[in-house]
């Protein structure tokens, strides 16, 4: 490792929910960070409001399964900002429908996003985390995962991030880069907010009716995958690679 490497970060889907929460916490923690997402306002207002509290932070807007994008955002945060030795790949989308109902297009964004997107980023990265000889690789998969009613191709998507974990964890360590992914239960976002609405139900009795399923009667926020972040990408988790951690409020098989 070298004597002080790069402290900046990378957050992808970081427009809004959990993305835009990992990176005020990240920069809260003294990184920079490069904010990502196609949502070019919400990045935009989410690097001024680090910069308002004193950080420094930089957007840019692009599709993460567009490989040209995916290099020029990645070289614009690395000569804005530094050498980007923290990413997170979070971005991510949903196109939920039965396997007999669910088109190609709403199988092939889906995957795409999520794994092609995490693929690019990951690679386009990876040379400032090797040459710096230390790195911190975070892939967001979910509880999905495990299964889910009419998310084939979220699941498969989210199942699919916790093998690259895996062998991003064994090709990249000797470097001194780590790769861990976080699998979040419900969390309160946007996302399932529009979950709620396409099932008919107040966002309020979608939330209750979850909390009352989970051990800690609760459902999460973004910032718990945020303060999981955070640990994952510091010095003291430099011995945790591979790894899969539901956040979940209870215990997921």
């Amino acid at each position: 490792m070298t004597e002080s490497p790069s402290r900046v970060a990378i957050v992808t889907g970081a427009g809004r929910g959990i993305g835009s929460a990992v990176a005020k916490k990240l920069a809260a923690d003294g990184f920079a960070v490069g904010l990502l997402d196609l949502d070019e306002a919400g990045v935009k207002q989410g690097a001024e409001d680090i910069q308002a509290a004193g950080g420094r932070a930089a957007a840019a807007t692009l599709d993460v399964s567009d490989a040209e994008q995916v290099e020029a955002a990645v070289t614009k945060i690395a000569e804005e900002l530094g050498a980007p030795t923290v990413l997170i790949n979070n971005a991510g989308i949903t196109r939920d429908a039965m396997l007999f109902k669910m088109t190609d297009l709403e199988w092939d964004s889906v995957i795409n996003v999520h794994l092609r997107g995490s693929f690019l980023m990951t690679r386009a990265v990876q040379k400032y985390m090797t040459a710096e000889k230390w790195g911190r690789i975070v892939n967001l998969s979910s509880t999905s995962a495990l299964g889910n009613r009419g998310q084939v191709n979220y699941s498969a998507a989210k199942a699919g991030l916790q093998g690259f974990t895996k062998t991003l964890a064994i090709e990249l360590g000797k470097f001194g880069v780590t790769a861990n992914a976080i699998a979040p239960g419900f969390i309160a976002t946007d996302m399932t907010a529009a979950t709620a609405e396409r099932v008919g139900m107040t966002f309020e009795d979608f939330k209750a009716a979850a909390a009352s399923q989970i051990p800690v009667q609760r459902v999460g926020t973004p910032d718990d995958i945020a303060n999981l972040a955070s640990f994952l990408v510091s010095e003291g988790a430099g011995f945790i690679s591979g790894q899969v951690i539901y956040v979940a409020g209870g215990p997921k098989d």
